[in-house]
């Protein structure tokens, strides 16, 4: 029996086998593990993907003052019945009012625990309408499910806010598939400040040619090309939040009885207003080509202003508005290049930083503004409903000026300056952009 166990020891036939079985179970194990652990991190990854979307959404619903919840379930489950129809209890912890998918095909253990009061991270400065969002499912692992009593909890939470962005000095309205912004030719323009179009193209602010544009942020609710036509630093946001219409309740004044023609000719000058500015002055046409002297105070005009080449209009603490008794007929505005424009906007009252005033019912038309190293102005330009097309000549000064327009085209060489004093417009042109914090 001994000679047996001396010359089986001194076998080494089947000693692969032995070994590769007594590591068998190892490397089942291994490959067990390894499986379990690619599924859990798809299973996190695509988890993490639908509370990420869902948290964004839930900002943007706080924004536009809808409820938060309801924002974050639709996002979170693509249901196909109406809002009014959706089960209720939506935050409800409990299975039944769970959503059925959350956009993975993974069904939610509950639903989305949604909470708009967590302080967002020390880090995020300038946060606004915080919005986090948890979600969880509960799945068995192919392999650790043969040794766990119940399948493993995932877990992914998400947090997002309204980051401030920057000042605006130039607001696009455009809210249709069609280009706010345009820059072409050989223009140069320097805002000095940012601007923004609620344009839902794709290309919904461009600049192309020689262009070179310096503004930033340039933000779009659309996107954004990059081209070099954009100076160095500019930072590009598109598919942003909508920007507000920053004068939507300032509203025009009835139309005095009495409107006057007034057409002013290369030799001639007119001196219009009162000493007190509390009167309203009503034209029906404006049309200059010689001296214009305007008293501070509110001046409407039902027609057309034109300020031709050889005009020198001269203007501080004024308003020009223009509106019809039929909308529609709302006048334009037209500035030569050659004209010498000195106007500055009021700092008080109704029409508190307002230069020009165009009413929001007017016909699409186009105004043009044009400008040379002579003139001046200092004022919000409002042109709702229609575009503007913007020309200047180096040197042109312009202090303190918003435009609200649908659309604008620059072209010329232009420069337009802020430096209006703190607080002047209040937060109306404070921008803001949406994305993940936490």
């Amino acid at each position: 029996m001994m000679r047996f166990f001396k010359r089986l020891m001194r076998n080494e036939s089947g000693n692969t086998l032995i070994l590769v079985a007594a590591g068998m179970p190892l490397l089942i194990g291994s490959a067990g593990l390894a499986t379990d652990t690619v599924q859990w991190a798809l299973w996190k990854r695509q988890l993490q993907k639908a509370a990420d979307s869902a948290a964004i959404a839930g900002v943007y619903a706080r924004m536009a003052n809808q409820d938060v919840t309801t924002a974050v379930c639709y996002d979170v489950d693509p249901l196909t019945i109406p809002v009014a129809s959706r089960p209720a209890g939506c935050s409800s912890a409990t299975n039944e009012n769970a959503p059925n998918n959350n956009r993975t095909g993974i069904t939610l253990l509950q639903a989305p625990a949604v909470s708009t009061t967590t302080p967002a991270p020390a880090t995020c400065g300038g946060c606004d309408n915080t919005v986090r969002v948890e979600l969880k499912v509960q799945k068995p692992l192919p392999f650790s499910a043969f040794f766990m009593s119940s399948a493993p909890v995932i877990t992914a939470t998400a947090m997002a806010a309204a980051i401030d962005t920057g000042t605006y000095c130039v607001v696009s309205l455009e809210n249709t598939n069609t280009t706010g912004i345009t820059a072409g030719g050989n223009t140069n323009v320097d805002f000095g400040c940012g601007m923004i179009t609620n344009s839902t193209s794709l290309d919904a602010a461009v600049a192309f040619g020689s262009s070179l544009v310096r503004a930033t942020p340039v933000a779009a609710v659309g996107g954004l090309d990059t081209t070099d036509n954009w100076a160095q630093g500019t930072k590009l946001l598109p598919y942003t939040v909508a920007q507000q219409d920053p004068f939507a309740n300032v509203n025009p004044p009835p139309i005095p009885s009495s409107c006057s023609n007034v057409n002013l000719g290369p030799q001639e000058t007119g001196n219009y207003g009162t000493a007190t500015g509390t009167t309203v002055t009503c034209f029906s046409n404006l049309s200059v080509r010689g001296t214009l002297n305007l008293q501070p105070g509110t001046y409407v005009v039902t027609g057309d202003v034109d300020f031709g080449a050889q005009a020198t209009v001269n203007c501080s603490g004024c308003t020009i508005i223009l509106t019809n008794s039929t909308p529609a007929n709302t006048g334009s505005l037209t500035i030569n290049g050659g004209a010498q424009v000195n106007m500055t906007a009021p700092t008080s009252g109704d029409y508190h930083g307002i230069l020009f005033y165009q009413d929001r019912q007017a016909s699409m038309s186009t105004s043009k503004v044009n400008g040379n190293s002579s003139s001046n102005y200092s004022g919000a330009f409002y042109f709702p409903k229609t575009a503007v097309e913007y020309t200047g000549t180096a040197g042109l000064t312009f202090d303190c000026v918003r435009l609200v327009v649908r659309r604008v085209t620059f072209l010329g060489n232009s420069k337009l300056r802020n430096n209006c004093p703190a607080g002047y417009y209040g937060n109306e042109f404070n921008g803001s952009h949406v994305r993940l914090v936490a």
